[in-house]
């Protein structure tokens, strides 16, 4: 035990420094998937709508068009 808090009061800072940038990386990165997956299914849904005739393909490209693009 007395290692470990040896090497913690030493390296302390860039443990937790290193754990919080992991955290970060991995939410943004699942926050990413996320409104891509969202995106991609409302593009699916607004051509499954023009297929079965219930929106023209003008309208179609309108709301694919106010469908923003976080790239």
């Amino acid at each position: 035990m007395a290692e470990f808090a040896d090497f913690m009061s030493e390296h302390g800072m860039f443990v937790i420094g290193g754990i919080i940038a992991v955290v970060a990386i991995v939410t943004s990165s699942v926050c990413a998937i996320v409104k891509t997956k969202s995106r991609e299914r409302s593009r699916r849904e607004i051509a499954a709508y023009i297929a079965e005739g219930s929106m023209t393909p003008e309208q179609g490209e309108r709301l694919m068009k106010a469908i923003p693009d976080d790239d």
